[in-house]
């Protein structure tokens, strides 16, 4: 259904003529569409991009946000800045969500503000856009070689093999790590020691024996993202075969307290373009457990509703 005016989609770049918004699209309709094969409505055009509105949960207070969606494609465009007081009431009409935990779709009264105060409207001025991701220079990072001078350095061995426990377990299996987690463990260690591998695809943490690639994988459901780390291995990416996702405490480990210049919780040389990361750890009794760089957080969630980024890591033999 299209608007009448639908001027916002100009403000972020977007042909309003090519555009149109769906209005029953919720988040936990995107496995169906863009990810499962068996799915009545799946999408193979790999050009097609749908949009659609829902409520960002994560932090308070909760956002409004319009999303861009496609196969191996999401990004958020923009922020909505309806009234609070309409955005708190329809998360409080749902209860607690089921997807990520944190993310609802809207209800008749925010669609209703939309479309008289968005899409009908040639005023734009509600509408915030989230400008995409440069493509990153992955060159410099500004760490040490690993031939320069090493300080003395507490090392940690971390779990490597995947495990599948409860939610109610996750609390206490992060504070026995004793690594930093804003919900959990705020008050945990982020002291690892990054050298730069020389390569410019690689840094290596010498506090957990960890080499970690700097960039990632697209958003894809479990699936696809375990067969990107075979075919990494394939191709010996940066000189070895044997990457692997990490574990939850792996990737916890690269966790900061202190946000960098891209708004996450990691240090700056890794890319920003994988926010949040499949562990290879399950939980019971069903979903997948995450590491969350925009809140220092782990969580859990499907992993193909809406899927999630891959970062590999190896061991330092």
């Amino acid at each position: 259904m299209k608007g009448d005016f639908m001027s916002f989609f100009s403000k972020l770049g977007i042909d309003p003529s090519q555009a149109q918004i769906d209005w029953n699209l919720k988040p936990s309709d995107t496995f169906g569409m863009f990810e499962s094969w068996g799915g009545k409505e799946r999408v193979k055009n790999k050009n097609e991009r749908f949009y659609y509105f829902y409520i960002d949960n994560w932090e308070l207070p909760a956002r409004l946000n319009l999303m861009e969606r496609g196969i191996k494609y999401a990004r958020i465009l923009a922020r909505i800045m309806a009234p609070q007081e309409l955005i708190d009431n329809c998360i409080a009409r749902q209860g607690k969500s089921t997807t990520l935990d944190a993310s609802y779709s809207i209800d008749d009264a925010v669609r209703s503000w939309l479309q008289k105060n968005i899409v009908d409207s040639d005023d734009d001025s509600l509408v915030l856009p989230i400008k995409a991701d440069e493509e990153e220079d992955m060159g410099n990072t500004g760490l040490p070689d690993p031939e320069d001078p090493v300080p003395e350095l507490q090392s940690i061995t971390l779990r490597s093999r995947p495990l599948a426990f409860e939610e109610k377990e996750l609390a206490g299996l992060i504070r026995n790590t004793g690594l930093f987690e804003r919900r959990y463990n705020p008050e945990g260690n982020d002291n690892n020691y990054l050298v730069d591998n020389g390569e410019g695809s690689t840094v290596s943490d010498l506090t957990t024996n960890l080499m970690w690639q700097r960039s990632g994988s697209e958003i894809n459901s479990i699936r696809t993202i375990k067969k990107w780390t075979v075919e990494l291995n394939r191709e010996i990416f940066a000189g070895y075969d044997d990457w692997r996702l990490p574990t939850f405490e792996e990737a916890l480990s690269l966790a900061t307290k202190t946000k960098n210049n891209r708004d996450l919780y990691i240090h700056p040389c890794f890319s920003a373009g994988q926010p949040f990361v499949f562990t290879t750890d399950k939980r019971e009794p069903g979903g997948h457990w995450f590491v969350d760089f925009t809140q220092a957080r782990v969580f859990w969630a499907s992993g193909f509703n809406p899927g999630g980024f891959g970062r590999v890591c190896r061991n330092i033999k």
